[in-house]
């Protein structure tokens, strides 16, 4: 997708967690249907943006392999695995568009109209936007602009560790969605469907 350039969204695939709740599995790579998870993401997400990152901390080679850039988030700063935050700062920094819009490798059916929505809110709102399902927020699930990097490397460094937290903070804008299974993160086994990691 092409857009103006104030409106050019860079997509970040936020993979670089430690899995703790798939016994340490890289979880971009656990399949679901015979691909893995992160193939599934991109696939939904990269018609909706105009460039793509992914945010991992390890199989990296593995990642890279996919075609598209890979940070790493800055772990003398942050410390390691500091949670989504530190992924989001490293994809803020490295994007060459004023917007960043972030999703897990864990929702393979993420909305095919996500971006577009979270673009419309957040500049109607001229602030960041986040997904609203059932009264509850997606905070992984987010439109941020790119001046919000310094804050965010700040909000880091004070020990700010949860999305949530940062976003109610930044004024973030609530999106309405209305399909649950949209968001539904795939990261326990769940019955009826065969989770098992690919050999790395």
């Amino acid at each position: 997708m092409t857009r103006p350039c104030a409106t050019a969204v860079t997509g970040l695939v936020l993979a670089g967690g430690q899995g703790q709740r798939m016994q340490g599995a890289d979880k971009g790579w656990v399949s679901w249907h015979g691909r893995p998870l992160i193939e599934h993401v991109i696939a939904r997400l990269h018609p909706q943006v105009d460039a793509l990152l992914i945010s991992a901390n390890r199989n990296l080679p593995r990642y890279r392999a996919l075609g598209y850039p890979v940070v790493e988030d800055d772990r003398a700063r942050f410390g390691a695995y500091s949670g989504p935050l530190a992924g989001i700062c490293a994809g803020l920094q490295c994007a060459r568009t004023p917007w960043l819009a972030v999703v897990p490798c864990d929702a393979p059916a993420l909305p095919a109209d996500l971006v577009e929505r979270l673009l419309a809110g957040a500049r109607a709102a001229q602030a960041p936007a986040v997904a609203l399902c059932v009264d509850r927020r997606e905070p992984v699930f987010c439109l941020l602009p790119g001046s919000l990097a310094p804050a965010l490397a700040a909000a880091l460094q004070a020990g700010v560790r949860r999305p949530a937290d940062f976003l109610a903070a930044a004024g973030a804008v609530e999106v309405l969605f209305d399909d649950a299974a949209a968001f539904l993160n795939l990261n326990l086994p769940v019955a009826g469907i065969a989770l098992t990691p690919d050999a790395p």
